[in-house]
């Protein structure tokens, strides 16, 4: 990793341990230990296996997409792809740095530039179209809810749905409109031309081969439905998973008469408000949002700190720690298995 990512990730380490401290200003160690001691791990671990399952079907979607008849990539590849993405999610704002540690997982597994790119790029669409699509179904699960406990952030919750339906658009129109990624070569290479007529046309040409390959991939993706569609399967059954964290950890706390449906669904709301923080994993907006979507199902304010923080190791901390380590291993190979 570099020196820059290194020191942002000590800084959201050291964010988190603030907000974490914070949290807990108002609650014991006594009240700590005794909520601790009653936990149910049983449910605890299955928090932690979601989020495992979570990540190994984005694998499989990475599978999908790269496996065809001339070429294939190994699990152990294709599971390293997920992992340094969540830790490029986690260390930039906006998660923008999760796409570009995909691309470099890939490159390093030996596939072109312009083929992952096509390939992530319709990955990325399928996960925030699932996401809009469950955010509707959510809507109308947690309406009343939201209505009734935190009405002033319905306006939140709706602009992030339109940023997500706005990058959805945005994207397909990359894809399938060659003539705007043309001008978007062309601007870029007349940016730097004044600087270096040289490396503007290396970079046009080598850009413009990627972009050809680009738009080639996603053309035959768009022809070859079916990989999308058992994407589009897999990333459903993914975010389900995700979703179901926070239901897990309630129970292994002592919630008791938890609604499976009202939970799964506040979550998605969560996902929602995160994307709208500037800072790096939501920090600070994903706790608070927790806390106030969450509260209401827990007897105490000790155990709905903890609920938060076990929430946030898993769903952030986690794949953090796990992107760091996918990222120093080696590939199976410097290109990909070629299939006989």
């Amino acid at each position: 990793m570099k020196k820059k990512n290194s020191i942002v990730f000590v800084l959201m380490l050291v964010l988190g341990v603030i907000i974490f401290w914070w949290s807990f200003r108002d609650v014991s160690w006594e009240q700590f230990a005794h909520s601790m001691s009653n936990a149910n791990w049983g449910w605890l671990a299955l928090a932690v296996l979601a989020m495992i399952i979570y990540l190994v079907l984005e694998a499989v979607v990475v599978k999908i997409f790269v496996d065809d008849i001339h070429e294939k990539i190994s699990w152990r590849d294709a599971l390293r792809v997920p992992l340094v993405e969540q830790l490029g999610n986690g260390i930039t704002p906006f998660a923008a740095g999760g796409q570009p540690m995909q691309m470099v997982a890939l490159a390093q597994s030996g596939i072109d530039v312009g083929r992952a790119g096509s390939i992530l790029t319709m990955k990325f669409i399928i996960y925030q179209g699932m996401i809009v699509v469950n955010f509707l179904i959510a809507l109308v699960i947690g309406y009343q809810y939201l209505t009734e406990t935190i009405h002033s952030w319905t306006v939140v919750l709706f602009l992030g749905f339109l940023v997500h339906l706005f990058v959805i658009i945005a994207l397909l129109m990359v894809m399938y409109w060659p003539k705007a990624t043309d001008w978007l070569v062309q601007t870029f290479t007349k940016m730097v031309r004044p600087i270096s007529e040289k490396k503007a046309n290396q970079w046009q040409n080598v850009l413009e081969e990627k972009v050809a390959n680009f738009h080639q991939e996603s053309d035959m993706m768009r022809k070859n439905y079916m990989p999308v569609l058992k994407a589009m399967a897999v990333t459903f059954v993914q975010l389900m998973a995700f979703y179901l964290i926070p239901y897990f950890i309630l129970l292994g706390l002592g919630a008791h008469h938890v609604d499976l449906l009202l939970v799964m669904a506040l979550n998605v709301l969560i996902v929602m408000v995160i994307s709208l923080f500037p800072i790096p994993g939501g920090a600070g907006g994903a706790e608070i949002g927790f806390s106030v979507l969450f509260a209401q199902f827990l007897p105490s304010h000790a155990q709905l700190v903890i609920a938060m923080i076990l929430w946030r190791l898993i769903t952030y901390y986690f794949g953090m720690f796990a992107g760091i380590f996918a990222f120093n291993i080696p590939t199976t190979s410097k290109q990909l298995q070629k299939s006989k």
